[in-house]
């Protein structure tokens, strides 16, 4: 069997950390055969203790710790690379609890030469007890929060452009040069691209199996999707081919109702044109999340998942049109000193 390293990238991860560490002790892979690197980026929490407190009681397992000083994921992920010695890598979060056969389908698939990347899907589970937390992780699920993002719900095994975290061997990540360390948010899909502008393939298979926990709050929400949107837009620019229709929506509606926001006072048009997309957005999204309510057989968190795809739309959309207007503000800077 080959030797694999299980990196983690870990920030202020106290709550779960031992969850994640738990469950990788728990695979049905021999523990000889794994190693776990987590480069924690300064936790300011109860996270090293955790872990220390894990590795004291499973000597079984080999733990390492090393510092990101760098902070960001895409830092992270290639320390923990650079310090681990095993020929396949998988990349795994700090707030995810895999299945126990994870490594070992990962392992199959990455040897029978299905993938160069591969990985699974998500179980969306509550951050927190709480009813809005409940929402978020309905929502964090739904095609009309996630658009065609298939690893969040689909059952069919096959070729994608991207996996959650995934599997590799140590070459394709050493041929294709690590995480690009200038994007702080969507390291995962642009390693994928490069992977595939390399000639290789990305494997989803259903059986890779792994429990990930959404944020537990709209405000903690609000901020993860607007550091997706921001950070997309930047990984747009040099990959534009890779642009999907479900991340051109939210950018286009955010725009549409600022600008007809704006105009509104001075031209009627402009007013009735904005009132009428929210209603009829609100529409959408209400029965949406009315049938998922019905579904979920929990009325009372329709308005929950309402207001979370709500916001996960927003602040997708904002970021991402900030991030465009602030990467033009300071080329058209650069020039004017120029």
């Amino acid at each position: 069997m080959s030797l694999v390293s299980i990196i983690v990238p870990c920030y202020n991860e106290q709550s779960t950390i031992q969850l994640l560490l738990k469950a990788v002790y728990n695979q049905s892979y021999p523990k000889e055969e794994m190693e776990v690197v987590i480069a924690d980026g300064g936790s300011s929490d109860n996270t090293l203790q955790e872990i220390a407190l894990f590795a004291q009681g499973h000597k079984e397992l080999h733990v390492i710790v090393v510092q990101n000083n760098g902070k960001g994921i895409p830092s992270a992920l290639n320390k923990a690379v650079k310090a681990s010695s095993g020929a396949l890598i998988v990349r795994m979060d700090a707030h995810s609890v895999p299945d126990p056969e994870y490594i070992s389908h990962s392992v199959e698939d990455l040897t029978s030469g299905k993938g160069d990347n591969v990985g699974g899907v998500w179980e969306i589970k509550p951050g927190s007890d709480h009813w809005i937390s409940r929402a978020i992780a309905v929502a964090a699920a739904h095609p009309l929060g996630v658009g065609d993002a298939r690893y969040r719900y689909t059952t069919q095994a096959g070729i994608v452009d991207t996996v959650p975290f995934g599997a590799y061997r140590r070459e394709m990540y050493d041929q294709i040069g690590g995480y690009d360390e200038k994007l702080l948010a969507n390291e995962d899909y642009e390693f994928n691209v490069r992977i595939r502008q390399a000639g290789g393939k990305i494997w989803l298979n259903p059986q890779i199996h792994t429990v990930y926990f959404a944020r537990p709050t709209l405000k903690s929400l609000a901020k993860q999707y607007w550091r997706y949107g921001y950070w997309k837009w930047q990984m747009l620019r040099r990959y534009p081919h890779t642009i999907r229709w479900r991340q051109a929506l939210p950018p286009l509606f955010v725009g549409s109702l600022f600008s007809t926001l704006i105009l509104s006072p001075w031209a009627q048009p402009a007013l009735w044109i904005l009132v009428a997309e929210l209603v009829i957005y609100e529409i959408l999204i209400g029965l949406s999340a009315l049938w998922v309510a019905i579904q979920k057989k929990d009325i009372l968190m329709w308005p929950g998942i309402q207001v979370a795809i709500t916001c996960m739309h927003i602040s997708w959309g904002s970021g991402f049109l900030w991030s465009m207007i602030s990467t033009y503000l300071k080329a058209i800077k650069k020039n004017e000193l120029l």
